[in-house]
């Protein structure tokens, strides 16, 4: 459950800047630089807060895309999860720990979503992209196409409670512990869950 906490609240320059310009790729961030960055948005510097912005908004879309928002409504709540990391900057202690915490903020932001409109729109993830083809960049076998297209499908249909560990530890490559910091959950629940999910997929992916 979301528990918000008191934060001096800073005006955001993130809310100044062109998204189209920082969704064309994401910038990998050693654990160094986490910290380093953590530091800089914590003394409100807006060049750390536009460089928190062209390094984790393609991920924070594509977690937003895989867990089954359509495409605008992931735009926006890509937008309003970096406007509350923003303004709740000083809850973060741990450079390192700002890949949970980011992803923490991303998961209450879809849930209040989902809670607020629930039954509206169908869970779809037909913009998650699909890995390269073994030996260069060309497109996928029609086999190993139809088999990602059942994943995807398969994955859309889990639990939200499941697709969100399997999405946070599989598709955004967290660790355990980032993982479970971000779902808000013990790491052995955390573990529980991708057991679960994995299963689950199996079963599906087995019977089609």
């Amino acid at each position: 459950m979301e528990k918000d906490t008191q934060a001096t609240e800073q005006t955001s320059p993130a809310a100044h800047l062109n998204t189209e310009d920082v969704a064309q790729g994401s910038v990998p961030v050693s654990g160094e630089d986490k910290a380093a960055l953590a530091g800089r948005l914590r003394r409100g510097e807006q060049t750390a807060a536009r460089e928190f912005v062209d390094r984790y908004y393609e991920r924070v879309y594509l977690f937003m895309r895989a867990i089954g928002h359509d495409r605008q409504i992931s735009e926006d709540l890509t937008q309003e999860t970096f406007l509350r990391a923003w303004r709740h900057i000083g809850q973060l202690r741990d450079g390192k720990a700002l890949n949970g915490w980011l992803f923490r903020i991303a998961g209450n932001v879809s849930r209040l979503h989902r809670r607020r409109f629930k039954g509206k729109g169908a869970v779809t993830m037909d913009a998650i992209e699909p890995p390269a083809a073994a030996g260069g960049d060309g497109p996928l076998k029609v086999g190993q196409q139809e088999q990602y297209n059942h994943l995807q499908e398969a994955v859309a249909r889990l639990p939200w409670k499941l697709r969100q560990a399997v999405v946070l530890h599989y598709m955004e490559q967290l660790t355990i512990a980032e993982a479970a910091d971000a779902a808000g959950i013990r790491e052995g629940t955390l573990k529980s869950r991708l057991n679960r999910g994995l299963e689950a997929l199996r079963k599906e992916v087995a019977d089609e």
